[in-house]
Order: C-alpha cells, then sequence, then structure tokens
C-alpha cells in the first residue's frame, strides 16, 4: 500500500504536467505522457491509464473552450475513426515496448515529412474523414497520434483555439476507442490500483484549467511554431529510448 502511494502521486504530477502542455498546444503533451508511461508499465496497462487520462484531459479542454469546437469537422472525424477499431482486432496486435516507444517517435517525423503539395486541412470534408480514420488507427497501435492529427490543422486558417478545442474533441473520441480495444486485454497484465487512475484524473483536469490564461495570451504564430519543434524533440526522445531497449533485447 505505502508502495502504492507514491506511484500514483508521480503519475499525478506527471499528468499535471502534460496537461498543462496539451492544455496549451492541444498536443504534445499526450505525447509525453505515452512516453512515460511505456516505460514505467506493460503496454495495455500503459494504454488505458494513457487513454483515461487523456479522455478526461480533452473532454475537459473541450468543455471549457465548448464555444470554439467546430462540430462540422468532429462529426466527419467520427465518421472516418470508427472503422479504424477493426485494424488492431484484426491484426490482434499488441506492440511490445520497443516497438511501441520507437513508431510512437516516428510520427511527429513522418507527419512533418508529408509534402506541401498534400496540403492536408481538416476543413475539406474528406480531409477530415481521412483524418478520423489515420489518426484513430495509429492512436490503437502506437498509443498517441497527435503530430499526425495536427498535419490536419496546422494548415488550415481557423484560430488556435478553435484548433485546440476541436482537436480536444476528436482526440477524445479516439482515446474512446482505444480505450475499449485495450481494456479487453488487462487480464494478461498485473491490474492498476484506484488510486493511480483518481490521481490521473484529477491531474488532468488541474492542468487542463491551468493551461487556459497561457494559450489566451499566445499568438497564432507562437502556438504553430513552439507546437512543430516540442512534438520533434520528444519524438528524437522516443526514438532513442526504443532502440535502445531494442538493443538490450
Amino acid at each position: 500500500m505505502l508502495a502504492a502511494i507514491p506511484f500514483s502521486l508521480s503519475i499525478g504530477a506527471a499528468v499535471i504536467v502534460t496537461s498543462i502542455i496539451s492544455g496549451i498546444f492541444g498536443m504534445a503533451g499526450g505525447l509525453v505522457l505515452m512516453l512515460i508511461l511505456g516505460l514505467v508499465l506493460p503496454v495495455q496497462s500503459a494504454m488505458v491509464l494513457h487513454g483515461v487520462t487523456q479522455f478526461v484531459s480533452n473532454g475537459w479542454r473541450a468543455f471549457l473552450w465548448r464555444q470554439w469546437i467546430d462540430w462540422k469537422i468532429v462529426g466527419l472525424y467520427v465518421f472516418g475513426a470508427l472503422p479504424a477499431i477493426a485494424v488492431p482486432i484484426v491484426l490482434a496486435y499488441v506492440p511490445d515496448r520497443p516497438v511501441m516507444l520507437i513508431t510512437l517517435g516516428l510520427v511527429p517525423f513522418l507527419a512533418a515529412a508529408l509534402p506541401k503539395r498534400w496540403a492536408l486541412d481538416a476543413t475539406k470534408p474528406w480531409h477530415a474523414v481521412a483524418c478520423g480514420f489515420s489518426v484513430a488507427g495509429l492512436q490503437l497501435i502506437a498509443g498517441v497520434a497527435g503530430p499526425l492529427l495536427d498535419t490536419f490543422f496546422v494548415r488550415s486558417k481557423i484560430d488556435r483555439r478553435a484548433v485546440v478545442a476541436t482537436k480536444a474533441v476528436t482526440q477524445a473520441v479516439s482515446h474512446t476507442l482505444k480505450v475499449g480495444y485495450y481494456a479487453t486485454l488487462l487480464s494478461q497484465v498485473p491490474a492498476l490500483g484506484l488510486d493511480v487512475y483518481g490521481a490521473a484524473i484529477a491531474a488532468a483536469v488541474i492542468g487542463t484549467t491551468l493551461a487556459g490564461s497561457v494559450l489566451e495570451k499566445m499568438t497564432n504564430e507562437s502556438f504553430r511554431r513552439w507546437t512543430k519543434t516540442i512534438v520533434l524533440v520528444i519524438g528524437a526522445i522516443s526514438i532513442t529510448q526504443g532502440v535502445w531497449l531494442l538493443l538490450r533485447t
């Protein structure tokens, strides 16, 4: 029992910090949190705890910025996301830790490498549907797909607050699908205590709330510049960790 208390507090502290990052940029925090959880927990447990935490964080962020949500984009995203649940079910696939970390780290670099002529834009109907399928599918396999999601918004002309609010709703949907899939596999690994989930949920609400004032003070230009830099740095760290673990096995 005593050993579980520090662990739940450390998870709570990590969630507060990463929720602040996500609350400001609409992403990146989830990537950091998945990297942390992927190093200390079995993949199934990491996926479920991350999904629950991010659902709360994104859901609360969506509520705080609800007047900025673009519901047309959300509807098209959901239309594309729902079939994506078939991807891991058909493959019956659970990635091991090195593969998960390397895949996680590659996401922002692959997203950044997309040619400009493709000009992904979530405000275009079929792009929003493709966004739903690709982002939800990748999230089910790698745990996080925020950098890929961002490529559908970074070239759009909508306000930064609309970007954060709309992405929050779409991410809440994707994390719900992820939790639903990996929860069925939790019997394969030791269960986490309710104190861990409770600390993570409370921390997600606190961190998301604290981030609001910072987002208001940012400009759209600095918002996009910092987002790109942060996710690439985190991606490099994740790849390094994954390769190191792979070489040790």
